[in-house]
């Protein structure tokens, strides 16, 4: 791929990017409190994503009393999952997205979402994201979520597109890491978590303020 424009798929991270972001320092907390009211230390958490949190809790509880852990987990899932919806309730996607998914279709570019949020919220948001989005690979679609690359590598083999023919466009530093671990070419937006720094810091090859703006590269 010698451009942008040459680029023959482009997979989308979803809150930050095609949506506002969920309160995710609040859903954090909360996990961390239930996690807590369960005696799980702290240290247990430590460097860990939301969902992954509730799976090293589950595991260290597990090894305790297995009755508890079976409890603690369904209400971490439920709990994360409840807040989601919660959340798309009251979100709509970025006003402009619609339109721009159409126009990059139009231009032949085969689309991809992939997100760790849950898919009922996700088709809460954008309920006729199907209609726009060639794939689109929530939570409760795969085993593993990104950072972990094999989240991305069954989105682009569903689209049957090669990384190096591939966009990873996201606002968060873990969609350039594991866009860059597969030799994506990565794009940060700045709708959501990560500033310009922090996503080029992070392996993004490119900054645009709204994800809209790969217009521009048509």
């Amino acid at each position: 791929m010698s451009t942008i424009a040459d680029a023959s798929c482009i997979v989308f991270d979803f809150d930050g990017t095609l949506a506002p972001n969920l309160d995710l320092p609040d859903l954090r907390h909360r996990v961390i409190e239930l996690t807590r009211a369960r005696g799980v230390p702290d240290e247990v958490l430590e460097g860990l994503y939301i969902v992954e949190m509730v799976t090293a809790a589950t595991l260290w509880l597990a090894d305790r009393n297995p009755d508890t852990a079976r409890n603690y987990h369904r209400e971490g899932r439920d709990l994360i999952k409840n807040f989601e919806i919660d959340a798309a309730g009251k979100t709509e996607p970025f006003p402009e997205i619609r339109q721009t998914l159409r126009r990059l279709r139009l231009a032949n570019k085969r689309l991809g979402v992939v997100t760790r949020n849950c898919a009922q919220a996700v088709r809460t948001v954008f309920k006729d994201i199907d209609q726009f989005c060639d794939s689109v690979l929530a939570r409760d679609d795969v085993t593993y979520l990104k950072p972990d690359a094999r989240h991305v590598r069954q989105a682009l083999d569903t689209l049957e597109q090669h990384p190096a023919c591939a966009l990873m466009v996201g606002d968060g530093a873990l969609d350039m890491q594991v866009g860059r671990s597969l030799n994506m070419f990565c794009v940060g937006v700045l709708t959501g978590s990560g500033s310009a720094t922090e996503l080029t810091e992070a392996g993004a090859q490119l900054i645009l303020p709204r994800a809209s703006d790969l217009l521009e590269f048509l």
